[in-house]
């Protein structure tokens, strides 16, 4: 059985596309790239259901220049290189590059979605504190994010126009199990920014509050100096409708 891909549907819906408007976009992308494409809404449907796992290519380029993501922050399913271990000939072990993901191992027991309090899907206010040794001061950072539940995963991508700092995509893939909540996050500074365009991530784990409006817990980034960060993260429940008319309303910068 397919897997949809929530995470591209997250990105579609925080771009205020529908499945043919997002279809012609990445016709025009290709068009203006000198590689024109045939995407039609039929496909966009097939790569949200996840009855296409990968784009071809030349689809794959064309949804970066829509999205301004990478392919591997899409939710496609790709092959992610890794490190493995191998016989250094010296009686020891080093690590080696993998083109290929480390498959299971046989008989290895596979988790079981855990049951949820409700459903989570809404935009949510997310908000997080961050230290910057440069300026010498705590900030935070504020976006409006819509996030989709399938099963225990939760995506979010926040809405155009909707972060503190301008220009400054935030993308989360998280997993529930119980009240707990744990992923990663990823954000693209501004390019004429203070972080001139630079491409943070990490991980992140928050608790869910009983009443499903509120999750708080921590993120974990390497910084600059190649130190390991840490600080608060908060998600808050503003509306539990994606309607398209919803998420044009708080597709607006939050209150700092």
């Amino acid at each position: 059985m397919s897997t949809p891909n929530s995470t591209l549907r997250a990105v579609r819906m925080g771009l205020l596309m529908s499945q043919d408007e997002f279809a012609r976009a990445i016709r025009e992308a290709g068009d203006q790239a000198g590689q024109p494409n045939d995407a039609s809404k039929r496909l966009v449907q097939r790569w949200e259901s996840g009855d296409t796992a990968a784009p071809r290519p030349v689809y794959a380029r064309a949804l970066q220049a829509v999205t301004g993501l990478p392919i591997e922050a899409l939710g496609f399913t790709l092959p992610v290189p890794v490190a493995r271990v191998a016989d250094d000939g010296h009686g020891g072990h080093d690590l080696e590059d993998s083109p290929v993901g480390v498959p299971a191992a046989a008989g290895a027991p596979t988790a079981q979605p855990a049951s949820a309090r409700g459903n989570y899907s809404g935009v949510w206010l997310s908000t997080y504190e961050f230290y910057s040794s440069g300026r010498g001061d705590t900030f935070v950072g504020k976006h409006y994010v819509v996030l989709l539940q399938h099963g225990n995963r939760l995506t979010a991508q926040s809405l155009p126009g909707a972060s503190l700092n301008p220009d400054s995509p935030l993308s989360l893939d998280l997993q529930l199990d119980g009240n707990t909540v744990t992923g990663t996050w990823t954000e693209q500074t501004a390019a004429d920014g203070y972080y001139r365009g630079a491409r943070y991530f990490g991980a992140l784990q928050m608790l869910v509050e009983p009443t499903g409006r509120r999750m708080a817990g921590k993120w974990v980034g390497f910084g600059k100096e190649f130190d390991v960060n840490t600080g608060p993260w908060e998600l808050r429940l503003m509306d539990a409708s994606t309607s398209k008319a919803t998420l044009a309303e708080y597709s607006r910068r939050p209150e700092g």
